[in-house]
């Protein structure tokens, strides 16, 4: 058994006592090894050495350019176009078009670089390459690509490293 003295008033105290017994603080406490639980396969997979974070994440950004203005996402990252500034950091570009949905799609770009997009629900309709993008299924983007939200909002996606 080790002997510990409390961080408050330095007596010593067991490590499995939970207060000091002369001034009443509270002690910290370390599990021992046997109380730890047994990690999950997620848990085990994210401490091993094959984690995205050792790996590094992938300097590309995609940029889709559109009548408005350009939209950049980093690797890593995912925007949601949209014309709700509640909900979109990209509305602005969004604004004058009252075909495209509040909440319309959403781009995410993973951490080695590949892009897709997935609509929303939106009324109007997402487009990659003239093909309609089925509500909440994830299509992969590349550089050279044309999306279309609705009608009227063309962008072309370019890839930048």
């Amino acid at each position: 058994m080790a002997t510990l003295t409390c961080p408050d008033c330095g007596v010593k105290v067991h490590q499995e006592d939970l207060i000091c017994f002369r001034c009443g603080a509270n002690l910290p406490h370390v599990p021992e090894l046997d109380e730890l639980p047994t990690p999950t396969i997620s848990q085990k997979f994210i401490t091993s050495d094959l984690r995205p974070a050792q790996r590094g994440i992938s300097g590309a950004v995609l940029r889709i350019t559109f009548p408005t203005g350009n939209v950049d996402i980093p690797a890593g990252t995912s925007v949601l176009l949209g014309r709700d500034p509640a909900e979109s950091l990209v509305a602005a570009a969004f604004a004058r078009f009252d075909n495209v949905s509040r909440r319309h799609a959403t781009i995410e770009v993973d951490d080695s670089g590949h892009a897709t997009i997935r609509d929303e629900g939106s009324t109007n309709g997402t487009f990659v390459n003239e093909d309609r993008v089925v509500p909440g299924t994830d299509v992969r983007i590349v550089d050279g690509d044309r999306i279309r939200l609705a009608a009227d909002v063309t962008g072309s996606v370019s890839v930048q490293s």
